[in-house]
């Protein structure tokens, strides 16, 4: 018994010494060791709690989206009936994304809210989606999720597997849509290639960065209004800001996404919701508003008829739509140098005449080209499906008159190419004519003549000798000879200086059988003897005819730039505000500073106040004076005081606006003695004769004029002018004493008589200036002496 027991005591001791699991162990193969046992054990254990972690996470978060799918009820988030029509289903959205929009509702959660809102149109506006969610309750997108979740942990039992793919979300580029790779911009190729390509087709450009949520959001009605649109002939580009910050700033984008179009180089932004309908209406308003003209029976012979003055082809477009296809106006623009474009809508009425008239099958879209017949279309196509490449086709081959008129350099250079190897000889035919009936007859034999022998290395074509004058006359050698009639020339094109062989026919164009036989002999000789161009000469450049005058064009380029300005005044950001709200303050800053200078300044009156100064006012009008002002004091007599008042008030008018200075005058009769008290003052300028002088009595001081500053205590004089001394200078105080002495010494130079009293007040302006400068001298006194 006691050995028993001692037996189950160790027996319990070793189970307790390596705990269950090592009793385990001893039924266990001897292979297997236990994994609880040394580090190795530690590392397998952690890494299947960690594998069981993350599953029940990801089965958490599976549960969380599945919920959150169930939940989603695209009807009841739109508002909308499941028997809705798509034109309800539109209305719903449009109204909501309105109300909801993150830019206009500052709700905290509009952004959500507006997310939910784009997710139900998104799956109710595809029939595909939304037959899907009523047949099933889910629109078909979780499907791939949870198979590619159950191939992930398919296998999870036979060991952890952690895709790395877990953390990589949508915002990341990585995982982007590749579809925008054949749309990403540059700048060098942006500023070389799109901007010019942007004068043939407007451009449709989305500015994107990484971890752009609204990127991501708009992405699915960017890529199919992108295919939609490039179809038709629209340019399509992508900007990274995040690589390409040069272009976005370039572009004035300083936000993503924003989207812009690029058309004539002027770039416009896109401001409302990122919708098909919105985008194409946006692109269509790009487009000038004048390429296409509306054609009924009251105005199609005068559209077929203007080919003389636009020296253009007119296509014409027959279809049942009752607004211009984007397509038609995307090629007009295209064309539009070349080609005029018009449209008819043939369920419209008044229609039924031209329709008539030229065969129209009203169900199926028909373009026509007319050239110099207006009778006759020169070409047609007819297709139930117009495509871009089938319209393009067609036109390239009729983007010129059948003897189209040279009116420019540019038209000379496509018509008559230089020739580039002696296999590529191209010549042109030119007719060197005039205006008028005169030269009607032989302009209409040579435009038969070419219907029936125009190739592709012979090109017909008229100019008009008057408004081409260098070109005729650097062609017709004897002119004398030509006339007043009409001259074919056949000419080759050397290079771009303007060099080329020709030969001319020697008699004058007169549409006859004999010039016609003349003509095609020598275009078939020419094929045979390149050597027949035996001519050579140097054209000028042509003149551009049909450019409008400088007055016009500078009338578009301010439009043009009141446009730029009033677009972004209302849809620019700040940043690009800033230069015009700077300019426009400062304009107002000026224009408001100058107002308030004119309302506080003292109005300039119409008149000269010139008050006598007497015992009565001398104190007040000068020694009492305020600091800063000055009374300047004309001295007069009384046989002189009309005439040199009137003279004083014409020379100081202009500085009345000055509050500063009075005007009085002095009578010479009453207060001679207060004057030469002064004068006494101003010894070094104007010494005075003692009273024993005989010339005492007889000096004139009559027109001098006094600036008395009563303050300070100085003041300043001026002289009269003296004829024949023009080389002085009013008012200054040097040679005082010698004008004096002259006075003194014949009394004819200072008399009336000798001179106008006029006179003696000439250039008191020029002292007035000098005066307000304060260069002039000043004489102090000690006092102001009594007036009397």
């Amino acid at each position: 018994m006691v050995t028993a027991g001692r037996a189950r005591r160790k027996r319990r001791r070793r189970v307790g010494e390596g705990g269950p699991s090592a009793a385990l162990a001893g039924r266990r193969s001897p292979q297997r060791r236990c994994p609880s046992s040394g580090p190795a054990g530690a590392m397998e254990l952690g890494r299947a709690g960690l594998a069981w972690a993350a599953a029940l996470l990801l089965a958490a978060l599976g549960a969380q989206a599945a919920a959150a799918a169930g939940d989603f009820d695209p009807y009841r988030v739109l508002g909308v009936g499941r028997s809705s029509s798509q034109a309800d289903i539109k209305k719903a959205y449009k109204r909501l994304a309105r109300e909801w929009h993150p830019d206009k509702n500052k709700d905290p959660g509009a952004e959500d809210k507006f997310i939910q809102i784009s997710k139900a149109y998104e799956i109710l506006s595809n029939e595909e989606k939304r037959a899907n969610f009523d047949r099933y309750g889910d629109a078909g997108e979780s499907q791939g999720y949870s198979q590619h979740q159950h191939r992930q942990f398919h296998h999870f039992h036979e060991g952890f597997y952690f895709d790395e793919s877990f953390f990589h979300f949508p915002f990341n580029s990585e995982r982007r849509d590749t579809s925008d790779e054949k749309y990403l911009l540059h700048f060098s190729h942006y500023i070389n290639e799109i901007v010019p390509d942007s004068f043939k087709k407007p451009y449709l450009i989305k500015i994107t960065s990484d971890w752009c949520f609204s990127c991501i959001h708009i992405e699915p009605v960017w890529k199919e209004v992108a295919q939609e649109l490039e179809a038709l002939g629209v340019g399509i580009g992508v900007v990274h800001a995040g690589y390409e910050r040069r272009l976005a700033h370039h572009l004035g984008a300083h936000s993503t996404p924003s989207l812009l179009g690029l058309i004539n180089g002027k770039i416009t932004f896109f401001h409302n919701a990122v919708i098909r309908e919105n985008l194409r209406q946006f692109v269509e308003n790009l487009l000038p508003g004048n390429l296409v003209e509306k054609i009924t029976d009251k105005n199609y012979i005068r559209f077929l008829s203007n080919w003389k003055k636009d020296n253009k082809p007119h296509v014409l477009l027959f279809d049942h739509m009752p607004v211009v296809p984007l397509l038609y106006k995307l090629t007009a623009f295209a064309y539009r140098d070349y080609l005029s474009f018009g449209y008819v809508y043939v369920g419209l009425r008044g229609t039924e005449e031209l329709s008539s008239q030229y065969n129209i099958n009203v169900y199926t879209p028909t373009m026509m080209i007319f050239k110099e017949h207006v009778d006759r279309p020169a070409d047609v196509v007819q297709a139930r499906d117009m495509k871009k490449q089938l319209i393009d086709d067609f036109l390239s081959q009729n983007k010129f008159l059948m003897v189209a008129r040279l009116t420019n350099q540019k038209l000379f250079q496509e018509l008559c190419p230089v020739k580039k190897s002696h296999r590529q000889r191209k010549h042109c035919a030119v007719l060197l004519t005039g205006e008028g009936d005169k030269f009607a007859e032989a302009y209409e034999a040579f435009l038969t003549f070419a219907a029936a022998n125009t190739k592709d290395t012979l090109k017909f074509v008229h100019i008009y000798r008057d408004r081409q004058p260098e070109f005729a006359d650097a062609l017709l050698m004897d002119e004398e000879k030509y006339r007043g009639k009409s001259a074919v020339v056949i000419l080759e094109r050397h290079n771009n200086a303007g060099k080329i062989t020709y030969k001319i026919l020697e008699e004058a164009w007169q549409g006859s059988k004999e010039d016609n036989f003349i003509l095609l002999d020598l275009l078939d000789q020419l094929r045979t003897d390149p050597g027949l161009l035996s001519s050579e000469t140097v054209l000028a450049d042509l003149n551009d005819e049909l450019a409008p005058m400088f007055l016009i064009r500078w009338l578009y380029s301010t439009l043009d730039y009141i446009s730029d300005c009033w677009d972004s005044l209302f849809h620019s950001n700040w940043r690009e505000m800033m230069p015009l709200l700077s300019l426009l303050f400062s304009a107002l800053f000026i224009l408001f500073g100058t107002v308030i200078v004119q309302a506080f300044r003292i109005p300039k009156k119409g008149f000269v106040e010139v008050t006598e100064l007497t015992d009565i006012n001398y104190n007040s009008n000068l020694v009492r004076l305020r600091p800063g002002h000055m009374n300047v004091v004309l001295i007069l007599s009384n046989s002189t005081k009309t005439i040199l008042l009137q003279k004083f008030a014409l020379e100081v008018y202009t500085f009345t606006g000055s509050s500063s200075l009075h005007f009085s005058f002095l009578s010479l009769d009453k207060h001679r003695e207060w004057l030469e008290y002064l004068l006494e003052f101003a010894q070094d300028v104007a010494p005075i004769p003692n009273q024993y002088d005989k010339h005492f009595l007889e000096r004139d001081y009559t027109g001098y004029v006094l600036a008395l500053n009563g303050h300070k205590k100085y003041f300043c004089l001026f002289k009269p002018h003296r004829s024949g001394d023009e080389g002085g200078t009013p008012g200054s105080c040097e040679d005082y004493d010698s004008s004096l002495h002259a006075e003194a010494r014949g009394k004819s130079s200072c008399s009336p008589g000798s001179r106008s009293i006029k006179n003696k007040l000439h250039k008191l302006s020029f002292w007035m200036e000098r005066l307000l400068e304060g260069s002039l001298q000043r004489f102090y006194i000690p006092s102001w002496p009594a007036l009397d």
